[in-house]
């Protein structure tokens, strides 16, 4: 339910934003987040409520996509997203991915600023998104497991 409740917060931020349009892409349902397709966290403050989701999705056989990623604003500044991309990331090597690709829009600085910093570098946007004006895509190679 905290998921739930989270990626619906980011998606009325995301109809705020951009000006009454949402998410474009594929319909995203629970069981694509599931191991050995893919993974979906949670970060919870001290209090124990749910303040930033992300998830890593199949995309293709040896990449994953980050979808849902989204930190509450009160919550921003504090190394919350950083910290969850690291452990998505993580999860993607385990579960054999060699990179991630994701989308995101031109109107979010906070997002473009971590995925930049950490490493992603754009790629020509893959479809849907890639006949919306608004939309950049980035990739990341995974470094491999280590032995």
């Amino acid at each position: 339910m905290d998921a739930r409740a989270l990626a619906r917060a980011q998606q009325e931020e995301m109809l705020e934003r951009y000006d009454g349009v949402a998410d474009i892409g594929p319909v995203r349902v629970a069981s694509m987040f599931v191991e050995p397709e893919g993974v979906f966290l949670v970060v919870r403050d001290d209090d124990g409520a749910a303040v930033a989701c992300g998830g890593v999705a199949r995309f293709d056989e040896t990449r994953g996509e980050v979808k849902r990623m989204y930190v509450l604003p009160e919550h921003r500044g504090r190394g919350l997203g950083r910290r969850l991309l690291v452990e998505l990331e993580a999860h993607a090597r385990r579960l054999g991915y060699r990179s991630l690709v994701l989308e995101t829009g031109d109107r979010q600085p906070e997002a473009l600023g971590l995925y930049s910093s950490h490493g992603y570098t754009r790629i020509p946007c893959y479809p849907p998104y890639d006949s919306r004006a608004l939309s950049l895509c980035f990739e990341k190679r995974l470094p491999p497991l280590e032995q």
